[in-house]
């Protein structure tokens, strides 16, 4: 019996191409670094001396940089293939955050942010289509669900990092931030050798989707997948935006409690995801996951309403961290699914674009709510856009099940 939670373990890892461990390594690492973003807020306001509103315009032009790198870089992965842009992502990147930490106005900080952004985002869609050529079919979502891991982690260790750098000085952010993109890109310089297309597999591949549109903005089912998406990412987003300020100001909990909430999510998908996938992948199929994924995340915001005790506030954030695992590994799966190599930067980029537009419009349209009406009713409308999505992804089905079997 003592052994069996390792076997489990050894089979929910095991079969991974060595590369697709690799990639994830390299992710680890450069999300280990990502300091910047988490504070940039602070460093804009407290070191610079920026105004909140000017803050605000320079976060604008971060999502509107993140938006035009992540069109940019599947328009790119197609042309010229992922291993260059991923290269030079990496490595541009990490040199505009030096340059970044020079700038001191509002109109230069803007400018550097937005170049920043787009060389940093480019890499998004380049990385989710070398995912999907180095794995297979059967062990795709694993794949991709070892690679989410590699960001949880990293993003955990490079927040707490920051904190520390940025009680030092947070010039620091910059250095660690821009060191780690510049190590990650010579890591996949050495380690990942560029792919060696094999023309009668890509043709084979090529016809496993021939039945489909062959460019995804021509696909009309695929644009009603990415609304459904964005009805899921805007709730999703409140866990990192507004729910802190309801925890903080109506629960009356310290901040040191609320990271506790943050924590306990980074470590339930980064200790239980790679299981849980493998246990349910073959069960139901992907949309259904995907349905049950967001009805789960409807109930973090509905628990939300039943109480204000500390206990429904575990429970909001369990039912959102499990709907995260039933939801997004199997929806990057049916994107990458759905495309074929010739087209498969245009529809990752599409989806990740769908999440920056998420991250950039959950806030404000929160607070909107908020003002206009209180937490609760936030917390409805939420957990409707969820249910929306869930019914959307279950009437979707039949035009996905050939690739969910």
């Amino acid at each position: 019996m003592f052994f069996k939670p390792l076997y489990i373990y050894k089979n929910a890892f095991g079969g991974l191409p060595k590369t697709v461990w690799l990639l994830s390594a390299i992710m680890f690492v450069n999300r280990s670094g990502t300091m910047v973003l988490p504070f940039l807020t602070l460093y804009l306001t407290q070191k610079l001396h920026f105004s909140v509103a000017d803050a605000g315009i320079v976060m604008a032009f971060y999502g509107t940089g993140a938006l035009f790198g992540t069109f940019l870089g599947g328009k790119l992965t197609d042309k010229i293939g992922f291993y260059p842009i991923q290269f030079y992502s990496l490595l541009l990147s990490g040199i505009a955050l030096l340059v970044l930490m020079q700038l001191t106005s509002l109109y230069s900080i803007c400018a550097g942010v937005f170049i920043f952004t787009t060389l940093g985002d480019t890499f998004r869609p380049a990385n989710g289509a070398s995912i999907a050529y180095y794995s297979t079919p059967e062990n795709r979502t694993r794949s991709y669900t070892l690679n989410r891991l590699a960001i949880n982690l990293g993003w955990s260790i490079g927040g707490g990092m920051g904190g520390i750098l940025a009680e030092m000085d947070y010039n620091y952010l910059f250095w660690g931030d821009g060191i780690t993109c510049i190590v990650a890109a010579i890591l996949l310089r050495v380690f990942v050798k560029p792919p060696v297309i094999d023309a009668t597999a890509s043709k084979s591949r090529e016809n496993h989707v021939s039945n489909l549109p062959n460019s995804a903005y021509k696909d009309k089912f695929y644009w009603v997948f990415l609304v459904l998406v964005v009805m899921y990412a805007i709730p999703f987003f409140q866990l990192f935006s507004l729910e802190p300020l309801y925890f903080r100001t109506v629960i009356k909990l310290s901040e040191s409690r609320i990271g506790a909430f943050m924590v306990f999510n980074g470590l339930l998908i980064a200790t239980t995801e790679m299981i849980f996938v493998h246990t349910i992948e073959k069960r139901l199929p992907r949309p259904v996951l995907i349905a049950i994924g967001l009805l789960l995340t409807a109930c973090s915001f509905f628990v939300l309403n039943v109480s204000t005790a500390v206990m429904f506030i575990w429970f909001s954030v369990a039912f959102n961290t499990i709907g995260e695992m039933f939801a997004m590994p199997f929806m990057q799966t049916l994107v990458v699914d759905r495309a074929n190599e010739k087209n498969r930067g245009q529809y990752l980029a599409l989806y990740s674009m769908c999440y920056s537009i998420a991250q950039i419009s959950a806030p404000t349209i929160g607070a909107q709510i908020i003002q206009r009406w209180n937490f609760a009713e936030l917390w409805y409308v939420m957990g409707g856009l969820c249910l929306t999505s869930m019914l959307g992804f279950l009437l979707l089905q039949k035009h996905f099940i050939k690739h969910s079997d």
